[in-house]
């Protein structure tokens, strides 16, 4: 594909094939060389890392309570996707990834960025990398990534504003004292091609560098649409001293793609008719694909400094600054006609550049009081969010808004013009915020723990209209709200025996006016306080071996301020924060090594989530909550049959969910079967066959609104080989 801006990454392209070239020089010249990574303090390969190559359980975590705490310590359902889970399973997406997580689900994104749903709620902003935010609207690849961590519920205490049903944090892949050489190759079904490759070593006592990189080129079984992807990722650390670390890291990544809305929803006859996707082939495109690009950059640097100052002390600090260009643009379906052979086509583009500066401070320290032993977080948080969006409504022959199609034609090619209209977004913003935080982890007893902290935030928003087009004369251009946020958490966690865990939790997280994407503010509401979601949960954790987890909790995540109609009858009536929404649920998993042989993660989640109020005309106090499933289940194992031959099969379920919070179109529940089958050729060289949807289960993924929903891929097979030199 060459879509506008495609070609702009040449030269990032001939610096860091440079910075391959130059690495892979290092670390052969000292590949005779031992380093004991043991000596080297602060960067060696933790146990986490070493558990999530080799594991489906990952045991610890720096990122719930930022100390470096066990998970059955953590009062809250958190999830971590190892990269053995990652790897068997074939995963190139964060949606991907997820399949086999409780409480977890995906929504469509309008085919150019990953939507998830974290107990009901549906996010395009609460990702985070390294703990710190990556929010801008696009497509995130694993290549460069060690594990994959889920944090359940409000997670304003850790992360700040938002984080309403949950977080995801990348955890990435940094130069340590160990030799890694790996690459992985990848071939398949529509065309499906897919390089990556790690390579790492010390280059002395005190260096150590490190390149990821991946190029993805493929198809897809939706006509007309393609995927384009590739990016590098040099990393180096430092040792400057004993107990001083430093590490520094550069990503360019950039992903090019056809956006994708799915097809209609089937005709409704009545005002209260609910309805199920239209019924097309599976690879049928709705509108232009070729009219259709959308395209994001990204260029990142992060540096982390760590310094010990005994085995009680640290302090560490990470900055990251962040530069993303965004575009995307859509011909896309919308009301079929009442004889279901026409359907309506609308168009509209958008582009957006984000600069995130972001830098984190937290001190730990370890103290004794009397019989308690206390485990001390106190950390700053201090950011910088520079955003641009501009709009273009799509306009056909005659300046008409949208075209009306034959069904059995819905892929087409038309001129279309691109221009703004008195409604579409052309702003620019910045977001400051500046944050302190405290926490105590309470050791009561032997059986005993409290887990504390509270987070005061100023989250500033400022937003300028610069709409030329319809915009009333001496209306006010310069938006601003200043949020004052205090988002507490308190854990009980009582362990019977010390591999178990009971916990009772409550958490406090805040979502702006100006939404997860910082643009939403307007005139009407500036003023209104922000959504405030409180979150409550009970739970247990039982390591019942070191190989394998069960995990259960009970929750119930409560969201205010909703903003509703004063009149739900009148839409010209105003809109007021007065409605509510409740999630209320079971999940339930397991993770990690059954036997030697055989490795397993399985989930089942029980969600409720319902509407307490009338919101509109349409959304009504009871109505459920779009693309989440009241019951969700999913296994998946891996079985060693002999030393070099092992199968895999994953099953997952979805019971009916809703398209939209109207609740008139509804996708119908799926059963999807998935396999594997791993041979290690030698102690170096592996081969690996995936089978997605492995029983042609027809199903659809999940919807955008009730006239984009997508149809799940038919069967597809993978076909992957990866060595280790």
């Amino acid at each position: 594909m060459n879509f506008p801006g495609s070609n702009r990454a040449t030269g990032y392209r001939m610096l860091l094939l440079t910075s391959a070239a130059m690495l892979i020089s290092a670390t052969a010249a000292n590949a005779d060389e031992t380093v004991n990574p043991t000596q080297v303090s602060g960067v060696t390969v933790t146990a986490a890392e070493h558990e999530s190559r080799d594991s489906y359980k990952v045991t610890r975590s720096r990122t719930g309570t930022k100390t470096d705490t066990a998970l059955i310590d953590v009062p809250q359902s958190i999830s971590v996707v190892s990269q053995k889970q990652i790897n068997d399973q074939a995963a190139l997406s964060i949606g991907d990834a997820v399949r086999y997580v409780p409480g977890v689900f995906s929504a469509q994104g309008e085919g150019n960025r990953e939507t998830i749903v974290l107990r009901g709620n549906q996010t395009t902003g609460d990702f985070f990398v390294d703990s710190v935010r990556d929010d801008v609207q696009t497509y995130r690849d694993l290549y460069n990534i060690d594990r994959l961590e889920i944090f359940k519920g409000s997670n304003a205490m850790i992360f700040g504003r938002g984080g309403i049903g949950g977080v995801i944090n990348r955890v990435t892949k940094f130069a340590v004292w160990e030799n890694v050489r790996e690459m992985r190759v990848e071939a398949g079904s529509y065309s499906h091609g897919r390089v990556s490759f790690d390579l790492g070593d010390a280059v002395s006592d005190a260096v150590a560098l490190r390149l990821t990189g991946v190029y993805h080129n493929s198809d897809s079984y939706r006509d007309g649409v393609n995927y384009e992807r590739w990016g590098l990722n040099p990393t180096a650390s430092f040792k400057l001293g004993e107990g001083t670390v430093v590490q520094a890291g550069f990503e360019h990544f950039e992903d090019d793609r056809i956006a994708d809305r799915g097809v209609p929803s089937r005709f409704r006859a009545t005002a209260t008719t609910v309805v199920g996707p239209l019924k097309t082939p599976r690879g049928q495109f709705f509108g232009d694909p070729g009219n259709s690009p959308t395209w994001t950059n990204t260029d990142a640097l992060t540096l982390f400094a760590e310094h010990t100052f005994s085995d009680r002390l640290s302090i560490r600090s990470r900055l990251r600054f962040a530069d993303y260009d965004k575009f995307y643009q859509n011909i896309f379906p919308g009301a079929v006609g009442a004889a279901e052979t026409t359907v309506v086509i609308s168009a509209y583009n958008n582009a957006t550049t984000r600069k995130n500066l972001i830098s984190q401070t937290d001190l730990n320290a370890k103290l004794t009081t009397g019989a308690f032993e206390h485990t001390l977080l106190a950390g700053a948080e201090f950011g910088r969010q520079k955003t641009t969006n501009l709009r273009l409504e799509g306009r056909f022959a005659g300046g008409a808004t949208s075209l009306t199609v034959p069904i059995l034609a819905s892929t087409f090619s038309a001129p279309i013009t691109w221009t703004p209209i008195a409604s579409s977004a052309n702003n620019k913003g910045v977001a400051t915020v500046a944050a302190g935080y405290v926490q105590d982890q309470i050791e009561l007893s032997p059986n005993l723990q409290l887990v504390a902290g509270v987070r005061y935030e100023r989250f500033r928003t400022e937003v300028d209209d610069l709409r030329t087009v319809g915009f009333p004369a001496g209306q006010q251009r310069h938006i601003t709200a200043d949020d004052r946020l205090w988002s507490p958490r308190v854990g009980l966690i009582f362990k019977p025996v010390p591999n178990a865990s009971i916990y009772a939790s409550y958490s406090k997280t805040y979502q702006p006016r100006g939404g997860d994407q910082l643009t939403s503010l307007s005139l009407t509401n500036a003023s209104l306080d922000p959504e405030e979601f409180n979150s409550y949960e009970i739970g247990a954790k039982w390591d019942v071996t070191p190989a394998i987890n069960l995990a259960a909790a009970i929750f119930q995540l409560d969201r205010d301020n909703v903003l509703a109609l004063s009149d739900p009858n009148n839409a010209a009536s105003l809109t007021v924060p007065i409605g509510g929404q409740r999630t209320k649920g079971v999940e339930l998993s397991a993770q990690g090594q059954v036997t030697d042989k055989f490795d397993v993660v399985a989930a089942y989640t029980y969600s409720d989530g319902t509407f307490l109020n009338n919101v509109s005309s349409t959304v009504k106090a009871g109505n459920r909550l779009a693309n989440l499933p009241k019951q969700a289940a999913s296994i998946w194992g891996r079985y060693d049959v002999i030393d070099k031959l092992s199968v895999g099969v994953g099953v997952s379920y979805q019971s009916k969910r809703f398209a939209s919070t109207d609740n008139f179109v509804y996708m119908p529940a799926y059963t999807r079967v998935d396999a594997a089958i791993f041979y290690d050729i030698n102690d170096r060289i592996a081969v690996q066959l995936n089978v997605e949807n492995l029983l042609g289960e027809e199903y659809f993924l999940f919807a955008n609104s009730n006239t984009n929903i997508t149809p799940g891929s038919p069967t597809a097979v993978k076909v992957a080989l990866s060595a280790k030199f």
